[in-house]
This record gives structure tokens, sequence and C-alpha cells, in this order.
């Protein structure tokens, strides 16, 4: 997979913090230019001083300046301390370190990590987010949903991986464009977190860039909630800092932000194996060594050792990993091997909670709405991913195993003497414009079928996206501050999310006749999980 992500350097298509706000131009502290008046009782040596003196000031300016240099870092201090934007301020961990421009955010320490690809890829790095967050006791900053592949990774199997500060940079871009374009949708607002509610501390992305950062995030908002608690009377270069502590770009920030650089080249994030340090099974090849010059070893690394209790992480208000996604491969996971863990209860628990995280209760509504009201009759759910990736060159295997599946159906049909055509739900990103001369033409012309389908435009989608943006399930499912709990304020809306897909999803979780999706396809995998979790009852 080809690289798409940014350089990691400000100023960039989605880093400019010109694009977000007028520039705002104001004098310095301190600034001087002005004549200042001096007491009555020594206007005698007025006259004398400006010439006079002017060797001596020279020389004390030539002094100070390299004393300045020395205590410069102090000096920035001050200038945090004094200036609108305070936050990432230095000093040692409890001796009066402030991370974070709110009073609200005080004591609390943050896990925030950079999703990407996919929404199901996006949703499996949520998981394995939570996962770090309870084992690591910090609370877990939920991101927005990305659009598809705006934000890739790389492969990891071939070692041709985006760095982990180039990927959180570029998810801040990301979530910028999202912002100016007002499209802003958290994965608190699709997906149902209220299952690690009780176990798991959670803030929404907006409110912790408007409250760490002092930035303004009114226009990620749909309703009044999210509108009090996101706005802000940030200056231009409050977004550009606020990137480069995100990043990772700007180091450690005094202490305060620790980011990961560990990544899926080189480590596999395990715990309580008693294996720390240990060679993980998959290893570069040596052919893939010589053809790209590859020095990477990869070692299971202990997750709590490395960057909990006594850990140089463990002191840093914000911990900032890259990527969370993981998947097995030839026998290991590619990144994160956390899966169950017997000795620690709290974490087994968390561990089973997130092995199924459904959808917000207006998306799963909507499925059954569908199924009840439209389709009426039991019927076959058929998820097809024709056009996306690898899944472009499997047309042949996809369309059999669909035909081998409607086959099934008919048989069993016949034996419970139904009659009638097999009523089937058809989920594509195969436009219905380029079904000609494919299967999908012929079993649209076939009378043993009724083929039912869904489009963004339908009526359903649209009511149950300003219904579910409405909710706010995003901003109220984590932290909100006490002084603004129950305030409102009126602000114009971000556009309807695309919610097709989870509509779709849901639909298929309702599908009494069976499933058949594709292949390797992480959709079909998230349906199958749906309907192993009976999420649908009709």
């Amino acid at each position: 997979m080809a690289h798409a992500v940014d350089s990691g350097q400000t100023g960039g298509p989605w880093g400019g913090a010109a694009l977000l706000t007028d520039p705002i131009r104001f004098a310095g502290v301190g600034g001087g230019g002005g004549e200042m008046d001096l007491p009555a009782s020594r206007g005698r040596w007025r006259k004398r001083s400006a010439r006079s003196h002017a060797p001596l000031l020279v020389a004390v300016l030539v002094l100070l300046i390299p004393a300045s240099l020395l205590l410069s870092s102090a000096y920035s201090s001050l200038l945090r301390s004094i200036l609108p934007f305070s936050g990432f301020g230095g000093g040692g961990g409890g001796g009066g370190r402030r991370c974070g421009r709110s009073p609200e955010l005080e004591g609390e320490r943050f896990l925030w990590y950079a999703p990407h690809s996919g929404f199901s890829n996006q949703v499996g790095e949520l998981r394995n987010a939570v996962v770090a967050a309870a084992l690591l006791n910090r609370t877990l900053v939920v991101p927005p949903v990305l659009d598809h592949h705006a934000v890739v990774l790389g492969s990891c199997p071939k070692f041709r991986v985006a760095d982990a500060s180039d990927l959180r940079a570029a998810v801040w871009d990301h979530s910028m464009q999202l912002l100016r374009e007002r499209r802003y949708v958290s994965m608190g607002d699709i997906i149902d977190l209220s299952p690690i509610k009780a176990t798991v501390r959670t803030i929404d992305f907006r409110m912790f860039v408007s409250l760490w950062c002092g930035v303004d995030m009114r226009k990620t908002c749909f309703s009044g909630l999210c509108c009090a608690v996101s706005g802000g009377g940030s200056l231009p270069g409050d977004y550009d800092r606020c990137r480069s502590m995100l990043s990772g770009l700007g180091g450690s920030e005094n202490g305060c932000v620790y980011p990961v650089q560990d990544d899926c080249r080189t480590t596999v994030w395990t715990y309580q194996e008693n294996n720390d340090g240990a060679l993980d099974s998959f290893q570069p090849d040596e052919d893939l060594k010589k053809r790209k010059k590859i020095s990477y070893v990869r070692r299971r690394k202990d997750m709590y050792k490395a960057l909990g209790p006594g850990s140089e992480a463990e002191d840093a208000s914000l911990l900032a990993f890259g990527t969370l996604f993981s998947g097995p491969y030839k026998g290991s996971e590619s990144y994160f091997d956390i899966h169950e863990s017997p000795k620690d209860r709290r974490l087994q628990t968390i561990l089973e909670k997130v092995e199924f995280l459904p959808f917000a209760p207006e998306i799963i509504a909507a499925g059954k709405e569908f199924a009840r009201k439209k389709i009426k009759e039991p019927f076959l759910c058929a998820q097809l991913r024709l056009l996306d990736g690898q899944f472009k060159n499997h047309w042949k295997a996809t369309f059999s195993a669909l035909k081998e599946k409607l086959k099934a159906v008919a048989l069993e049909m016949k034996k419970t003497q139904g009659s009638g055509p097999i009523h089937m739900f058809m989920m594509t990103d195969l436009p219905p414009a380029n079904w000609s001369k494919t299967y999908l033409a012929d079993i649209a012309k076939d009378g043993r079928y009724k083929l039912h389908t869904l489009k963004e435009s339908d009526e359903l989608v649209a009511q149950t996206a300003e219904r579910l943006m409405a909710a706010e399930h995003g901003v109220r499912s984590g932290f909100i501050p006490k002084n603004i709990a129950n305030t409102r304020k009126d602000c114009d809306p971000v556009q309807l999310p695309e919610i097709l897909l989870y509509v779709e999803e849901s639909v298929c979780s309702c599908a009494s006749l069976g499933f058949v999706g594709t292949a390797g396809s992480t959709i079909a995998g998230s349906i199958e999980t749906m309907r192993k979790n009976n999420v649908c009852q009709l």
C-alpha cells in the first residue's frame, strides 16, 4: 500500500492555522518602543543620559544576551504562564508543572492514538485503544471518524509503514479538514461506548483539544452541548502548537507528552506473558532484508512494563501512540497481541466487553425498521465488496460464493414448502449503473429473487443521521466539565454524516435466511460479529 501521510511539517494543505481563523496581531508583552517617564527627582540626568550612557547600554546588552539564552527555558515558562495559551508548561512531574490550558483537566492522564484506513479498521483500533487505556489507567481520547483511506499506515508484513509521528500529524490534518468542511463526526457518535463507560474513562477529541489546547472546535458541532464545551478564544498559532503536541513532532513538550514511536516493524505489544523482549515469531525474511535494506527485528514487549508505573512514560500527562491497528499474520499479531488476561480480572472484563462494540441505538433501530417495514419477509443479506483494494481482483470468487449461498437457501425453502421469490438485501460498493454484464444484473432480472437496496439519499437514512447527530453521543459519553454540563449554545450545525454503511450492516444483522460476505472483508467480519451477538431481535 502506498504511503499517503503528511510529511509532518506545519503549513501543509491541512496544517496551516491561517486557514482556520483570520490572523490576529497583538502587541508583545512589555515590548518597549515607548519612553518611560522617570521620577522628577532624576530629571537632571535626562539631558546627558541618551548620549553618555549609550556605550554602557551596549556593553550591558552584549553581556545580557548570552545570559538570556541560558535562561531561555525559564523565560519561556514565564511567558507561557502569562500569555493566553499556557499549555505544555515546563517543570518536573508534580513540581508545579501544568500540562494543558484548562484547570478542568489538571491531574488527568490521557491516551491518544492515530487511526487510519477504512471504518472497520478504525473500529478495530478503537477496541485496542480501550484495552490500552484500561491497562495503563488513562483517559482515552476518542477520535473522529476519518474518511475512507484519508490516512493510511502502509504494509506491516512488508515493513513499509508510516512513522508514528507522521501518522499522528496526518490524523490531525485530516481532522482539521473535517472541521473546515463541517463534516466532523465522532467515533463516539457512531459506536455505542456505553458498554465500557463504567470501567474506562473517555473524552471526546473535540473537547480534549478545546480544553487542553484552547482551540475553537465549534465548527465540528451539530448541537448545543457540543458548542458549549468546544468553544474557545484561540489564536492561529494554537492550532499549530496543538498539532505539534499531539503528533509528537515537538518532542516530549517538557515531559507533558510521551510520543510512542514503537511500531509494527519492531514491536508486538503484550501483557503478562513473561517473555518481555523475546523475538516475535514473524520477522522480515532474508530476501526482504536484502532488497529493502531492512534491519528491523520484531520483539514482544510488555506494554505495562514499558509504559506503565516506573517507566518514563508514566509521568507524562499525554501518552500519544501511532496506529493501534493489528491483525493476525503468519501465526503472529502484526502489532497488538493482548487478547486475554486471566491474571488481571479487570482487564479481562474489558477485553470481553470490547470484543463487540455495537452501533449507536439510532443506527440499530434504523436497520430493524427497514427489515420490518420495507422487506417485511425473511431475507438473505449479501455483502459484496468489489471495488476497494484487493477485492477488485476477486470478483469470480465473490460471485461464486453468492451463487452457492443462493442454491442452499433455495433448497432450504423448498424443504419447508416456502413459495415465492427469495428476498435478498444487497449491499455493495458497485453502483447499480455498473451492474450490466455481471452476475448482479442476472440476479436483478431473475424472477426467483427480489432485491432490496438502500441509498444514502433515502429518507430513512437521512432521518437516522439527523437523529444520531442531535443525540450528541460522542460528547455525552465522556468527560464534560461540571460548570457547563447543562449549558447549550447555538451554533451552525455540521453536515449530516454519511451513515449508509452502518445502516446497511444493521439491516444485514436482521437477515433470518443467512448472510454471505466477501472473503477477507472487515465489513463482512463486522456483520458476522453483529449476528453472533444477536443485535437484531425483530
